[in-house]
């Protein structure tokens, strides 16, 4: 039963790297950015959870209801202010942009609240379980942390596939100048694209403050595993960020079972198998 527990506990926590691969993968299918500040911002959302909840006391599902809509607004101002000045210099003025943007944060948030670690209290739902039988334990915040990346992930799809916006989307991602010919703003396009990647990695910083500590630097290791879901499932493809981040949990999962040691180096390995004989990813595709 222990194996058992090992792959369920694993799929939980890919749900957890879902959500924080999923404003990656929708940036990268939509505009060809790599935003390398993205575990950055799931540390300032936690941050801003924790300030809220210490300095209101206000509930804390109130602080996630204002925090994920005020992430949303500062995602579609970097994108007109700061991101789409860089588009049109190519790939490596946005990594540039993006990377000079993780440092800022970083450094702000040593400034503002030292290098101190910190967790935010999610109270009985964070550390609450019930028991499936006497061995196998599923975590309410484990859970809900898997519906909510499987129900944003749905939302995104039927957002892209149903609503004039997401096909003027998926057209403004296929060809910037012929979608503008025809009516597309792409600036305010990807305006948008760009305030759900930022909402969407808002809720997986707050979850994921929820069940571990972090501190200003803990943004890069966020950031690595939200790449590896991403590169495992297929670039752009948002049920293979699912699909990869499930993997993910599991292969990290299993190694801990294992040996401890081996949690994060099983990751790794899979992602590097992956890159060497399906560097498409499990489910080839595309965001938009």
């Amino acid at each position: 039963m222990g194996w058992l527990n090992a792959v369920i506990q694993g799929l939980l926590l890919g749900g957890l790297y879902a959500l924080f691969a999923t404003g990656l993968s929708l940036m990268f299918g939509v505009m060809r950015i790599v935003n390398l500040a993205h575990g950055d911002l799931a540390v300032v959302a936690s941050f801003l959870a924790l300030a809220l909840v210490s300095g209101t006391g206000l509930p804390l599902w109130i602080v996630l209801v204002v925090t994920v809509p005020l992430f949303a607004v500062l995602g579609y101002l970097t994108q007109r202010v700061l991101l789409q000045r860089s588009l049109s210099s190519g790939p490596l003025a946005t990594l540039l942009v993006t990377f000079g943007l993780s440092i800022v944060l970083q450094n702000v948030l040593l400034e503002v609240f030292s290098a101190d670690t910190r967790t935010l209290d999610g109270g009985s739902f964070g550390t609450g379980s019930f028991e499936l039988n006497g061995s196998i334990s599923i975590g309410y915040l484990s859970l809900a942390t898997f519906l909510l990346a499987c129900a944003a992930l749905a939302g995104i799809q039927l957002f892209l596939s149903r609503t004039g916006l997401g096909r003027m989307l998926r057209a403004s991602s296929d060809d910037r100048e012929t979608a503008n010919l025809v009516g597309a703003d792409s600036r305010h396009v990807y305006g948008i694209a760009t305030a759900i990647a930022f909402a969407t990695v808002a809720l997986a910083g707050l979850m994921f403050a929820m069940r571990s500590s972090f501190d200003p630097a803990t943004g890069p290791s966020r950031l690595i595993f939200a790449f590896e879901a991403v590169v495992i499932g297929g670039l752009g493809s948002l049920w293979g960020t699912l699909l990869g981040g499930m993997v993910l949990g599991v292969t990290q999962s299993l190694g801990a079972q294992i040996d401890p040691a081996l949690t994060l180096l099983a990751g790794h390995l899979v992602f590097l198998a992956v890159l060497a004989f399906r560097p498409q990813g499990l489910i080839a595709g595309r965001t938009a």
